[in-house]
């Protein structure tokens, strides 16, 4: 039994608006937090019609309020973006708020293409370039204010927030082990350096006062079903949204197909983007779970599943959580 939890990213399926997926994000969570997950993440990424999650911070507040014990947290806020003082405003509010259960993972990406990068970034100083001193920065404002002390994050000093480092190369796995923080890696999109990053990151961690020793979520999709027919339909759905974000057409995600016809270059695309990926029915998710945590040595999984229909999104984590228990 590993740790289970929850990356939500809010998807808007063909034929739904926004809101209904906010709405669904809720009650996700909810269901999230009676099968016994630890966490539940949402993920900030702009100009994508199929993902609701841009304003992360509102968007987790939502979610917040409808749960007591789940562990709310950021997978991840995209700092470049932000000026890390307005980043320690917002999840320090979450904190008081909801005191200890804010986790906040940080990310260098854009979370977004060139022209929405260009359009938030257009105030701001620094780039991603910047991240490590941003991170810094970021932490700093955490910590109990000094006498003295000029800026102040309000809320935000002294709140216990759980920090992580997001990664999909060594880069985020080098500045974690420095840092002494926990490291959560993108392998449900991005597996080409999970084992280098993994070992990168145990191998050159550095304790800290916020953690002893290394620790380590991999993203993995999972889509369970009754029958391994079934859940390999659903993943037609998540199939059909990369390819259209990959050939520069964003969209909804898509209803699922009982027959997906992809030429060999989509194939090989799909093959290594989604590599790390459990498809099946019980049996089949349980021996998949096992040999991924075998595999990677992951200390807890972050769960996505984007499933078109909301009520068969919430039966594949409930499989998932069964078969983790074990029979």
């Amino acid at each position: 039994m590993i740790p289970l939890s929850v990356l939500d990213l809010a998807p808007v399926p063909e034929g739904a608006e926004a809101g209904d997926a906010l709405r669904n994000a809720a009650d996700l969570a909810r269901h999230a937090e009676a099968l016994g997950y630890r966490r539940y993440w949402m993920a900030e990424h702009h100009n994508m019609p199929g993902i609701a999650s841009a304003a992360t911070a509102v968007a987790l507040a939502h979610v917040a309020t409808g749960t007591h014990t789940i562990r709310i947290g950021a997978g991840g806020v995209m700092l470049p973006n932000h000026a890390p003082l307005l980043i320690a405003e917002q999840f320090g509010t979450l904190a008081a708020l909801h005191p200890g259960r804010i986790d906040l993972g940080l990310g260098r990406a854009p979370g977004s293409d060139q022209v929405a990068a260009r359009a938030m970034r257009r105030t701001r100083v620094g780039d991603s370039d910047d991240f490590p001193q941003d991170v810094m920065e970021l932490l700093a404002y955490f910590a109990p204010p000094e006498p003295g002390q000029r800026l102040v994050a309000v809320p935000g000093a002294g709140l216990a927030i759980e920090p992580w480092i997001l990664g999909s190369s060594t880069f985020g796995a080098q500045l974690a082990a420095a840092l002494g923080l926990p490291y959560a890696f993108a392998s449900h999109f991005a597996p080409g350096y999970l084992r280098e990053a993994v070992a990168v990151y145990r191998e050159r961690f550095r304790p800290s006062d916020r953690l002893a020793a290394p620790y380590v979520m991999l993203g993995v999709n999972v889509f369970a079903a009754e029958t391994d027919a079934e859940a390999q339909r659903l993943f037609t759905s998540l199939q059909q949204a990369f390819l259209n974000l990959r050939r520069g057409r964003p969209g909804k995600l898509p209803a699922p197909v009982d027959r997906l016809e992809v030429e060999p270059y989509g194939q090989a695309m799909l093959a290594d983007a989604l590599a790390c990926s459990i498809v099946g029915g019980p049996e089949t998710v349980r021996e998949g779970l096992r040999r991924f945590v075998e595999d990677t040595g992951a200390d807890e999984l972050m769960v996505t599943a984007q499933i078109h229909d909301h009520t068969a999104r919430k039966r594949s984590f409930e499989i998932l959580a069964e078969v983790n228990r074990g029979p």
